[in-house]
């Protein structure tokens, strides 16, 4: 029997597809001979890094009724990722994202998602708000804002979790999801009105609040209503600040990477594992970048989460 959803840890809800990673790295995309096929989408990835820390997650998206989405329900019940909120929709196929492996920090990718993602045809009649209001952690992300009828769905989850437990906002920037990206800065003020944790990287801040220097994303992101704002600075590590004062700035752990892509969702997954177990800020954004770091060091994105031990050890060497 599935786990009743009341007793979920995590649930996250937005993109989901399959990854298809070049097998040789340093090879431009029309020299690459042979791929890995991986499921993939921010919040699948983060609802299987929590799953990977030993927590309880679902995911709320949609794939299209093909053998893809087949397979994405397959890798989501491998994962430990219930997928009771994931629905087919037949109009639309299975979104598929290839990339370009060229590290230590230029991975290009390349989305196949129109005429439409199924992703963004979550509808808020559908949803299982009792379900949104009860998980420990909620986690929405920016792309479920670019598009009808999933920007009222996720507004209208947010809405009804009216910051109930931790309500997390994965400022997720990808401006070509967005057929007008200025139009997108009023939703995500809307969406933080209703968030406990914002998370995003520059450019994502950016967006969001309109300055880009660190600490004045971190207060504007606080003053846009949230209790804990989490900003990604890349190779000079992150910075957290909460509403109380408390302020952690932990640099990136040296890794050699492999793949950058999928560092993020590890990052997010073992933010949630963190603020479940209660920790201080500091070893939260300590282990939330071991994590990060472990992904980036591997090829593949949800395949290369990694458990508790994996990051205790990296930690440990560090």
């Amino acid at each position: 029997m599935p786990e009743p959803a009341e007793h979920f840890d995590l649930i996250t809800m937005g993109r989901i597809g399959v990854d298809l990673y070049p097998l040789q790295t340093g090879v431009p995309l029309p020299q690459v001979e042979s791929f890995g096929k991986f499921l993939g989408g921010s919040a699948a990835n983060v609802a299987v890094a929590a799953a990977r820390l030993g927590r309880s997650t679902a995911v709320i998206t949609r794939t299209g009724d093909d053998p893809f989405g087949t397979y994405l329900h397959q890798q989501l019940g491998e994962f430990g990722v219930d997928d009771r909120f994931v629905t087919p929709v037949a109009a639309h196929p299975t979104p598929i994202t290839f990339c370009e492996i060229f590290p230590p920090d230029d991975f290009p990718l390349y989305f196949y998602r129109r005429p439409k993602a199924p992703d963004l045809e979550i509808h808020a009649d559908e949803l299982d708000f009792d379900a949104i209001r009860s998980t420990r952690i909620f986690w929405m992300t920016g792309t479920g804002l670019s598009e009808e009828p999933s920007r009222s769905a996720t507004l209208a989850a947010l809405a009804a979790r009216d910051k109930a437990g931790i309500t997390v906002f994965d400022l997720d920037w990808r401006p070509m999801f967005w057929s007008d990206p200025a139009s997108a800065r009023p939703y995500y003020a809307q969406a933080l009105r209703h968030a406990t944790v914002a998370v995003g990287n520059l450019d994502e801040c950016e967006i969001a609040t309109g300055v880009r220097e660190p600490q004045a994303c971190a207060r504007a992101l606080l003053d846009a209503g949230v209790e804990l704002a989490v900003v990604k600075q890349g190779p000079k590590g992150v910075l957290a600040v909460h509403r109380d004062g408390t302020t952690a700035e932990v640099p990136p752990v040296p890794v050699e990477v492999v793949n950058g892509l999928g560092a993020g969702d590890a990052f997010g997954g073992s933010l949630c594992h963190g603020l479940l177990s209660g920790w201080p800020l500091e070893k939260t954004m300590r282990h939330a970048n071991a994590a990060g770091a472990l992904v980036a060091s591997r090829l593949a994105c949800s395949s290369a989460m990694p458990t508790e031990p994996e990051v205790a050890g990296l930690l440990a060497r560090d």
